[in-house]
């Protein structure tokens, strides 16, 4: 089993989408696939379709306490461990406690028989939550918008990185993936630019296509579903398998070559 964390403490940077669309296209391509959403503002969760969650089903006592993983919800071929804002007290419940960050880690250990993949959705910040689940993964993906906003987040990355490894210290960034690309802006192509001097390895830019994005958000449906075959999901695609030869998952994503 390979767990992957969705990292990067700036909020909008297609932390959500990524994980909802490369899981599915795993689970699609055959693999075993489970989401778990740590951010208590629920995109991942909301964009999966899945309504009236409850704290029970959240990670938050797994988080807390480190109890078992809730029984997940199956939505679109995939397992997901739904969140809630009621998540966001997991934060200080978590803090005091020895061993606290650990929880999810443990967790997903004994579940291990039963997934080849866990795609976990880190929140916007570098909270308590957002340890859990950097703790948790084999490997951090992280998504960088070839954005100023992108590039100022840098310095925090790596610090947080630096702090992570102490506990972890075989923790590594398996992929850069450079989000909201638009090659017309000038600004964009020098900030690519720069990320493809600065970081390593690189994946290939995902283009800026807002409109497919939040559609398919809006209908719960991940990009595969909504409109498979467009340009997102040839993006989508691309980016699953480059994922999967990052981090060493023995699949191959129709569609794309070797």
């Amino acid at each position: 089993m390979k767990t992957l964390t969705l990292f990067n403490h700036a909020g909008g940077v297609m932390k959500s989408s990524l994980t909802r669309d490369v899981g599915f296209t795993l689970a699609q391509a055959g693999q075993r696939v489970l989401l778990v959403d740590l951010d208590p503002q629920a995109n991942l969760t909301d964009w999966l379709g899945v309504s009236g969650v409850t704290r029970e089903q959240t990670v938050y006592d797994t988080a807390s306490r480190g109890d078992p993983l809730p029984p997940p919800a199956e939505v679109h071929g995939l397992h997901l461990i739904p969140s809630d804002v009621s998540l966001a007290l997991a934060e200080g419940q978590m803090m005091g406690v020895v061993g606290a960050h650990l929880h999810l880690r443990q967790a997903l250990l004994d579940v291990a028989d039963r997934y080849d993949v866990v795609l976990i959705d880190s929140p916007p910040s570098l909270g308590q939550l957002s340890i859990l689940g950097a703790l948790a993964a084999d490997h951090l993906i992280v998504p960088v918008p070839t954005r100023q906003k992108g590039m100022n987040a840098l310095a925090g990355l790596s610090e947080a990185m630096a702090t992570y490894r102490k506990l972890r210290p075989d923790l590594t960034v398996a992929l850069y993936v450079p989000t909201l690309y638009d090659s017309r802006r000038s600004h964009d192509r020098e900030a690519y630019a720069a990320l493809q001097g600065l970081l390593s390895p690189l994946a290939s830019p995902i283009a800026d296509r807002g409109a497919v994005w939040n559609d398919s958000s809006s209908a719960g449906q991940p990009v595969g579903v909504y409109a498979p075959g467009s340009p997102v999901h040839r993006d989508v695609l691309t980016v699953t398998a480059e994922i999967a030869r990052a981090v060493g998952l023995p699949v191959q994503i129709p569609g794309v070559g070797a």
